[in-house]
C-alpha cells in the first residue's frame, strides 16, 4: 500500500472513531487544506523510544495528544498487570512539567491507570523529574511517569516511563510495553477513572527529597563560611523553581538571586528561543543579572530540572559558561578528593559515564583507583548500572556530557536540583582554599590532560530527514575510513553491529555493549569522534574530543586555541 493511502486510512479512522469533536475537526481541516502536514501527523505511530514518547503537539498517530498518551498508558497498564500479577497492589507515581498540555496528559494517564485498577500518586502541581524518580522509591511504586519534553522547543511534549527502581525503563520493559501498545487500538483505552485510586501528593515528598539531598554534602563547613556566596539562578520557566531555591536555602546559602523574568512556569518559554541550558543564548538574562550583582556562580535548569548549566566568574570579573564535560570532571575530582580527605574513599566506590562523555573523568578515576564504568548514551543506562551493582558496590557519581549528573543514588536519573546544590558547595570549598572554580578546573587540566570537546547537531526533521540520517549512518558504518584530516584512524567501534575494527591489524572483535546506533572513531593522536542519531529529537549528533598536555596555566589559552582549531578541521573533514 502506498504511503499516501496508508496516511489517508489512518486519518479517516480518526474521523469515525471514538475521538472528541475538536480532534475530528482538526483532522478534517488537515485533510482539506494541508496534505503535507497530514502526512507528518499520520505517516507512522509516534515512536516509543528512549524511555517513552516525545514529539510535537497535535492531532494524529505521530503527535503528542491524549490519544497517543492514552495508548501508551493503556499498554503500560496491561504490562504492569501482567508483570506484577501476584502483587497485592500496583501503584504508579506521576509528575509533569510546565509545558502545554502537561497537566492534561498527566491527568489522562492517572485516569487510565486508575480505571485499570492501578493506584496512582499524582503530584498536585508541576515537579522536577528527579523528584518523580525519588517518589517512586519512597512510595514503593512499581512504575512512574513524567510528562515532559525536557529541553525541547515549546512545540514539543513527551512522556517518560520509569520502573520500580526509580530509573528510566530499559530492555526488556520498553520492548514489552511497546508490544502491548501495538495490540491496542484507540477504541479500547479505558479513559474513565476510578477516583478512589488516585491520591494527590506534594509538599510531603518535597520535604523528604530535600532532606535526603542535604545528606550528600561533603563540605558543610565551607558552606557555613561562605554562606553569602552570590548565586544567580534561572529555572527557564520550568519546574526547578519548585525546589531549587528552597534547596539552596536549606543547605545554608543566603544570597540567592532568581532571574525574575524566567521564574514563572510558562510553556511558551517567552524569553528564550529554546529552553535548553546547553545553548548559551538561553542564559542571556542570567548572565545579565550576574554582571549586575557581581555573582560568584550562575545556575540554570531546563524545564523538568534534570539538566544543569553552570557559569563562573573569570579573573576579569566577567563570566564563562562551563560545558557539560568540564562540570562532570570538576564533580568527579571534588567527590574523590573530599572522600579521600574524609577517609570515605573505599574499594567499593564506582562512577559511571557515557561513551561520548570526556575521558578526563576516566583519568581522574584511575588516579584515585576508583572503578569507572562506561555506558551507552542516555541516563537510563547509568540507572541500570546502579541497579546492577546495588548492594555490591557504592555508586558515587554518574555523568553525561549533555549537562546531566547524579551524585549519590537516592534518585536514579540525572538530577539538577541536588547537583546544583553540590556545585554551589564546590564553589564554596574552592573559595575556602583561595581558588575559583576556574582555578580548580585548570589544576585538573595540569594534573591530568587538557581536553576540548564539541558537539555538532544537524537537524533533519520529518520523514525525509529520518531517511537522510539513516543514509548518513549507513555510510559511516559501511565505508572503511583510514584517516580523518590526515590523522590515522586506529579503531572504529560500531555499537549497532557490536563490533570493533582494528585498522592496524585488520582484525575485528566483539564489542561488549548493548546494541545502539552509534559509530565511534579512535584516532592516533588521541582524538575520539562519535556519531549518533538523537533518541529524542530529529537530529544527528557529532561528538568531537581532542586532548593535549598542559604544563602551566600560562599555556592554557594558546593550547586551547590549538585544540579548538583541530576540532574545526575535523568538522570540515566531515563536511558539516
Amino acid at each position: 500500500m502506498a504511503i499516501k493511502e496508508e496516511v489517508l486510512k489512518r486519518a479517516q479512522q480518526w474521523l469515525i472513531g471514538n475521538f472528541d469533536e475538536e480532534t475530528k475537526a482538526e483532522v478534517k481541516s488537515l485533510l482539506e487544506r494541508d496534505e503535507k502536514l497530514l502526512e507528518e501527523c499520520f505517516y507512522k505511530d509516534l515512536e516509543f523510544g528512549t524511555g517513552g514518547l516525545r514529539g510535537k503537539l497535535g492531532v494524529g498517530t505521530n503527535r503528542m495528544n491524549i490519544y497517543t498518551v492514552g495508548r501508551a498508558t493503556q499498554g503500560l497498564a496491561n504490562y504492569l498487570k501482567e508483570y506484577f500479577a501476584t502483587a497485592e497492589k500496583i501503584s504508579v507515581a506521576i509528575a509533569y512539567d510546565s509545558r502545554h498540555k502537561s497537566r492534561e496528559f498527566a491527568q489522562t494517564a492517572a485516569n487510565i491507570l486508575s480505571g485499570n485498577g492501578i493506584y496512582v500518586y499524582l503530584f498536585d502541581s508541576l515537579r522536577p523529574t528527579p523528584e518523580l524518580s525519588f517518589a517512586i522509591r519512597e512510595l514503593k511504586c512499581q512504575a512512574g511517569i513524567v510528562v515532559t519534553a525536557s529541553h525541547n522547543p515549546k512545540e514539543y511534549n513527551g512522556y517518560k516511563v520509569y520502573w520500580e527502581d526509580g530509573a528510566q525503563i530499559i530492555s526488556p520493559h520498553d520492548k514489552n510495553i511497546l508490544a502491548h501498545m501495538k495490540k491496542i487500538d484507540y477504541e479500547h483505552i479505558t479513559f474513565t477513572p476510578d477516583e478512589q485510586k488516585i491520591q494527590i501528593i506534594g509538599e510531603e515528598i518535597d520535604t523528604k527529597y530535600i532532606n535526603k539531598a542535604k545528606q550528600i554534602s561533603l563540605s558543610p563547613t565551607a558552606i557555613k563560611q561562605n554562606k553569602d556566596l552570590k548565586i544567580v539562578y534561572t529555572p527557564l520557566h520550568g519546574t526547578g523553581i519548585m525546589l531549587l531555591p528552597r534547596m539552596l536555602e536549606e543547605i545554608g546559602f543566603t544570597n540567592v538571586h532568581i532571574v525574575q523574568q524566567q521564574a514563572k512556569p510558562d510553556g511558551d518559554f517567552p524569553t528564550v528561543k529554546s529552553p535548553n541550558p546547553e545553548n548559551p543564548e538561553a542564559l542571556a538574562l542570567a548572565l545579565e543579572k550576574a554582571r549586575e550583582i557581581g555573582a560568584d556562580l550562575i545556575l540554570a535548569t531546563d524545564p523538568d530540572a534534570d539538566r544543569i548549566a553552570v557559569g563562573v566568574k573569570t579573573e576579569s570579573d566577567d563570566f564563562r559558561l562551563l560545558n557539560g564535560n568540564q562540570v562532570g570532571a570538576i564533580l568527579a575530582y571534588y567527590i574523590l578528593q573530599r572522600r579521600k580527605e574524609l577517609g570515605l574513599l573505599t574499594a567499593r566506590d564506582f562512577m559511571v559515564k557515557t561513551i561520548v562523555t570526556t575521558d578526563l573523568i576516566a583519568e581522574i578515576a584511575q588516579d584515585y583507583n576508583v572503578e569507572l564504568f562506561e555506558t551507552l548514551t542516555g541516563f537510563k543506562y547509568i540507572g541500570a548500572m546502579i541497579r546492577e551493582h546495588e548492594g555490591k558496590k557504592n555508586f558515587i557519581l554518574g555523568a553525561e556530557e549533555s549537562f546531566g549528573y547524579l551524585v549519590n543514588d537516592f534518585v536514579r536519573d540525572k538530577d539538577a536540583i541536588s547537583t546544583s546544590a553540590f556545585i554551589a558547595e564546590i564553589v564554596a570549598w574552592a573559595k575556602q582554599n583561595n581558588k575559583s572554580l576556574l582555578d580548580l578546573l585548570l589544576d585538573i587540566y595540569m594534573k591530568y590532560s587538557l581536553y576540548r570537546e564539541r558537539l555538532v547537531s544537524i537537524v533533519k526533521e520529518g520523514k525525509q530527514g529520518e531517511r537522510e540520517i539513516n543514509d548518513m549512518m549507513r555510510k559511516f558504518r559501511e565505508e572503511q575510513i583510514n584517516n580523518i584530516n590526515n590523522i590515522k584512524v586506529l579503531r572504529k567501534k560500531d555499537y549497532l553491529n557490536r563490533q570493533i575494527t582494528d585498522y592496524q591489524s585488520g582484525k575485528t572483535e566483539e564489542l561488549e555493549f548493548p546494541q545502539s546506533n552509534v559509530i565511534q572513531f579512535e584516532l592516533e593522536d588521541g582524538t575520539r569522534i562519535s556519531v549518533r542519531p538523537s533518541g529524542t529529537e530529529p537530529k544527528i549528533k557529532f561528538y568531537f574530543s581532542v586532548r593535549d598536555s598542559l604544563t602551566s596555566k600560562d599555556e592554557y589559552r594558546a593550547k586551547t586555541k590549538i585544540l579548538e582549531s583541530r576540532i574545526d578541521n575535523f568538522i570540515k573533514a566531515f563536511g558539516i
